[in-house]
């Protein structure tokens, strides 16, 4: 016979550290409080490791050291081996990387089908389509992993710089991707026109909304108990203060900067000088594709010839004959149909950040409440308060507008990815039909990498660059891509 070690179980409600212990009066059981599992932080854009829900009443027991045979002592020993299996089986949130798979998803068929089916493409002003919820998905995902990321802190400092290079890594990515570097499956040449350089984008935008929220996560939160919805909002009342200032910001912005006359240029090919147009505007309040103030700051401080060539609204009524699809100009089409504007810009990320923030409420939601149905009470009832209010602001005249990215367009995006993920964690995390969704799950785990590929015109690029005798005798163009 002999004695061996006890087996720890470490809960993660319990957070000081394994220095408090009391002897329970029922039994000789000693009960060990201890620190909760360290969680790696990666890339946002993959999928974060969370902690386990489990039942809050669960409480953290030492086994106490027994006298026992050699057939106990391997029995016992193969089930501390099933249980840490399955601990690390449940440590990621299954619906996290569901969620962020399926937007992968949805963002492939956008963009590879939307030019087939003009209806799922991005609305070509106000209204809302398909394709205009993959951007608020991205950034609600990103915000509810945050919450997860940055549960227990060593130290501010050191996760504030991690917060900012990570930051950094996403926005070098993005203007090296986006920004002229890789040219679209169409054109041969390589390199990029630094004074033409595009300096928003998708991964751009991601990148400054995640370094605002993980500062409001690492520095915005009270040392408060949750044990209600008051005091979840009390705890974390200051990250909603930079919500509402934010959207404040915008909305004074938005409304109340005068737009004066402005003009651009684009190249003319049997020309060596460039056409000028002129837009008229001279006007306060303006929502318009021509003088609205969030194209105007971009101008301003990006400047025009930094911006997206291709602009959305190039596809309505106004610009294109084939609308809601690209095509010739009409005979009458205003001047400002072919100028540049950013759908990625300056003005529009202020509401950016705060879907960003929305996700993250979602996502302490899941680390202070363990049961499954207060969690999705909770859901639900933030998800009832942004799409009623949502559908009054575009009711009363704040239409949903991607390109502006509208209050109303924020809130009614934001109720729908989480009403789509509570649905997820629904199926996978608390029924458990994961089989389904597994292919969504392995999307969700290398979405960078699926994004990059498939988005950024990597593998297509790759493709068209081996062509027999001519460049047109490429793959693409055989299986009809690059037309």
């Amino acid at each position: 016979m002999g004695i061996y070690e006890p087996i720890r179980k470490y809960e993660d409600e319990e957070e000081d550290n394994g220095r408090n212990s009391k002897l329970d009066p029922n039994s000789n059981t000693r009960i060990t409080m201890s620190d909760s599992l360290t969680y790696e932080e990666e890339d946002v854009e993959l999928a974060l490791q969370i902690s386990q829900s489990r039942s809050p009443t669960t409480t953290t027991t030492t086994i106490p050291a027994a006298i026992v045979g050699n057939a106990t002592i391997a029995s016992e020993g193969r089930e501390a081996k099933q249980q840490q299996q399955q601990q690390q089986q449940r440590q990621r949130l299954v619906s996290l990387d569901v969620f962020r798979g399926l937007t992968v998803a949805l963002m492939i068929i956008v963009d590879y089908a939307g030019g087939i089916l003009p209806a799922i493409n991005h609305s070509p002003w106000n209204g809302l389509t398909l394709a205009d919820f993959v951007m608020p998905f991205f950034l609600f995902i990103v915000g509810l992993s945050l919450a997860l990321t940055y549960k227990k802190l060593s130290c501010r400092v050191v996760a504030t710089k991690k917060a900012i290079l990570r930051a950094l890594k996403l926005l070098v990515l993005g203007i090296f991707l986006q920004g002229g570097f890789v040219h679209g499956i169409n054109d041969l040449t390589y390199g990029v026109d630094i004074e033409q350089i595009r300096w928003m984008g998708i991964l751009q935008r991601i990148a400054v909304a995640y370094l605002l929220a993980a500062l409001c996560e690492i520095w915005l939160k009270g040392d408060d108990n949750v044990s209600s919805g008051a005091s979840l909002l009390k705890k974390y009342q200051y990250q909603w203060v930079v919500a509402l200032i934010l959207s404040s910001l915008y909305l004074y912005l938005l409304y109340g900067l005068y737009v004066p006359d402005w003009e651009y240029q684009i190249p003319i090919e049997s020309s060596s000088a460039p056409k000028t147009f002129s837009v008229k505007c001279g006007v306060r309040a303006n929502t318009g594709p021509d003088c609205n103030a969030v194209g105007m700051i971009d101008r301003k401080i990006l400047g025009i010839q930094h911006l997206y060539r291709r602009p959305i609204y190039a596809r309505t009524e106004q610009c294109s004959i084939n609308t809601p699809d690209y095509g010739p100009l009409p005979h009458d089409a205003p001047s400002w149909c072919q100028s540049p504007y950013d759908p990625e810009g300056l003005l529009s990320s202020l509401m950016a950040i705060v879907t960003c923030l929305v996700g993250l409420h979602y996502g302490h939601i899941i680390v202070h409440f363990k049961d499954h149905g207060v969690r999705i009470v909770h859901w639900m009832i933030l998800t009832s308060c942004l799409i009623v209010m949502g559908l009054a602001l575009d009711l009363f005249g704040m239409h949903v507008n991607k390109a502006l990215y509208t209050l109303s367009y924020m809130c009614v995006t934001a109720a729908t990815a989480g009403i789509l993920f509570t649905g997820i964690y629904l199926m996978v995390d608390v029924y458990g039909y994961r089989r389904p969704t597994m292919v969504m799950e392995w999307m969700g785990m290398h979405a960078l990498m699926i994004y990059i590929i498939s988005a950024c015109n990597i593998l297509p690029v790759f493709l068209q660059g081996f062509y027999w005798r001519q460049p047109q005798n490429n793959i693409l163009k055989l299986i009809g891509i690059g037309t």
